[in-house]
């Protein structure tokens, strides 16, 4: 199984950058990973909410392949303990066959057309990040979870 983030927009502050790449590249000791960005749409700012959503919505489709398991990084998702999404992995990792894409949408979140073709949605927090340090979060976790599953001593109980 390869597992893929897709982000919309490019992580712009360069302290972010280094440390999810840094995350990313612990990560692929574990498992194939990948992350894959769509690139911030043009001329946003003469969009509505509603439409910036679709077409970035159209853009995230466009990234997908038929067989993909997709899970949204949404607030409505449902929240997991460290311990808990690392039995999430090791479930996944048994059963999803191609890839296990986990998407962190736009700053208004996704379309409807996202939303249906979803399998599931996850929450990191009740709290609200900012989708720099969502990026940051989701790959230390994704990391923090392939390092309980192998028995390392990065997370402690």
């Amino acid at each position: 199984m390869k597992t893929t983030l897709l982000l919309v927009g490019k992580t712009v502050d360069k302290h972010f950058v280094a440390l999810i790449d840094d995350y990313v590249e612990r990560t692929k000791h574990y498992l194939g990973f990948e992350v894959e960005v769509i690139p911030d749409l043009k001329n946003n700012k003469s969009l509505s909410e509603e439409q910036q959503k679709e077409k970035e919505g159209e853009l995230i489709l466009k990234a997908l392949q038929s067989a993909d398991y997709v899970v949204l990084l949404d607030e409505g998702g449902k929240e997991m303990r460290s311990v808990e999404f690392a039995q999430y992995m090791r479930h996944k990792m048994n059963t999803v066959s191609k890839r296990l894409v986990f998407i962190i949408g736009g700053p208004y979140g996704f379309s409807e057309k996202v939303y249906q073709i979803a399998a599931e949605k996850m929450s990191l927090s009740r709290m609200t990040f900012s989708h720099q340090m969502v990026r940051l979060i989701f790959v230390e976790q994704l990391y923090r979870a392939l390092s309980i599953l192998a028995g390392s001593p990065y997370h402690h109980e």
